[in-house]
């Protein structure tokens, strides 16, 4: 979740310069957004996560050196690490669940109009995960079908407690924590804490992950 600060900073990771040149534009027009920095490949990622400090990296999925799956799994694995949402043409089943397994907390297609892509932003950076609308069923449709992972996320989910279950079904239908505390009858904090919680209990990074196993294990 990103610090508190005046502006949401954006690390733009795209290998086509129009690309970054356009987000740049767009995006430092926006109150209370700022481009904090750019990246060409996967492979720079991480320096420019470590000089930059974004609290929101814009993904490109498919770069030359190192790709958009591989360069969020090593940003997602260090501290205080920022959220991450890929950004792409490609919206085949296997590159979304790559991607948001990796720890991407949204995925976005790159013809996503601009008000949508600023909303997703904010979205994910208060930790709310955010997918295209058009993806999203048929994304968890096979997240629930896939061979082997319904046995294993049901085994996994017995570690939680019955609120920690509720909990989860809530984030599985896509509701924030203010919607889940008026649901729940609790506090946006204690919200906050059951989350905390289960992505301790589960070895989860976010709350995209929580909703992919939830639908892994047919709960939803």
């Amino acid at each position: 979740m990103a610090r508190m600060s005046s502006a949401l900073r954006i690390l733009i990771v795209d290998d086509d310069a129009l690309v970054r040149g356009g987000l740049s534009m767009m995006l430092d027009g926006v109150d209370g957004i700022s481009v904090a920095g750019e990246a060409a490949d996967g492979d720079e990622v991480p320096a420019a996560v470590g000089e930059h400090t974004p609290d929101v990296v814009l993904m490109d999925l498919r770069m030359e050196r190192v790709d958009g799956i591989a360069a969020t799994r090593r940003v997602r694995a260090q501290p205080r690490a920022p959220e991450v949402i890929v950004l792409t043409t490609f919206d085949s089943d296997e590159n979304i669940l790559h991607a948001l397994r990796a720890g991407a907390g949204g995925f976005l297609l790159k013809d996503t109009p601009p008000p949508e892509i600023v909303d997703a932003i904010r979205k994910v950076a208060s930790g709310d995960p955010i997918l295209s609308p058009r993806i999203t069923r048929r994304l968890m449709d096979r997240a629930a079908t896939q061979a082997g992972t319904y046995e294993q996320a049901r085994a996994a989910l017995q570690a939680l407690s019955p609120r920690e279950h509720e909990v989860v079904l809530a984030v599985s239908e896509g509701r924030s924590n203010a919607e889940i505390a008026t649901g729940l009858h609790m506090s946006v904090p204690t919200v906050k804490a059951h989350i905390s919680s289960i992505l301790t209990k589960l070895d989860l990074d976010n709350r995209t992950q929580i909703a992919l196993m939830a639908h892994d294990a047919g709960l939803a």
